[in-house]
């Protein structure tokens, strides 16, 4: 239902809503779904945000698509307070990133996740764009990355046949690459070196029936990641 203007949302906090003339109208409907959405937790976890105000104690660090039908905490339901989440377009890493490094570091070095899981999407559009050298702007300076994976993997991209099928397969190695991206960060070799318990992953999320897939790429150490970039480019050319 839509607010009328300038009408305080109902049981707000006064100092919740943004005072006039800076109230945007238009928005209301985000606090009352964020006041429906709190109660409901309180309601159904009884001090579930107590518990988020003392810590932070994720399992996992999510590098994923900044893509909107691909919301992490969602796709594998769970809660606030249990993913440690960095999103950009085409779920790139890029080791002169220093957003999605310090990610990194501050999962790995401060909360001690155990998994680092890069996860991409069928259908991506910044991988739909790279793939067809399509010319939209500044981010086109940022997709060189994804398409440099096409370049490196020509030969099994142009086997996935054309046309969709050979943007979902760019969109395959493009998260196996990424993965071993993670893997080569010092970060995460340091994490190795000092025997901390830290698996990187690489998984694929299907808009169609909201299911992942595990690309097989998986590394828990620094033996372990040329074997499982084989493994996993090879499963999906076989």
């Amino acid at each position: 239902m839509r607010v009328p203007q300038f009408a305080e949302p109902a049981g707000a906090c006064p100092d919740a809503v943004p005072k006039p003339p800076f109230r945007v109208p238009d928005l209301f409907h985000l606090f009352d779904r964020n006041r429906v959405w709190a109660t409901r937790i309180a309601q159904e976890q009884p001090g579930f945000f107590e518990t988020l105000v003392a810590q932070q104690t994720p399992g996992y660090c999510w590098i994923g698509c900044s893509d909107s039908r691909v919301p992490a905490n969602e796709i594998v339901d769970l809660l606030p307070g249990e993913l440690f989440v960095h999103r950009n377009v085409a779920n790139v890493v890029v080791h002169t990133d220093l957003n999605c490094l310090s990610v990194i570091e501050y999962a790995v070095d401060a909360l001690k996740v155990r998994h680092i899981i890069v996860c991409g999407h069928y259908g991506c559009g910044g991988v739909r764009a790279a793939h067809d050298n399509l010319k939209i702007g500044l981010i086109d300076n940022w997709l060189r990355h994804v398409q440099d994976v096409r370049h490196k993997h020509a030969a099994i991209v142009e086997r996935a046949g054309g046309g969709e099928a050979a943007v979902d397969r760019l969109s395959e190695l493009n998260v196996i690459e990424q993965a071993m991206n993670v893997c080569e960060t010092t970060i995460v070799q340091d994490a190795w070196d000092r025997g901390q318990d830290l698996t990187v992953h690489g998984w694929i999320y299907s808009l169609s029936d909201g299911r992942l897939r595990d690309l097989g790429f998986r590394a828990s150490g620094n033996a372990e990641v040329g074997p499982a970039f084989g493994r996993a480019i090879a499963a999906l050319d076989g």
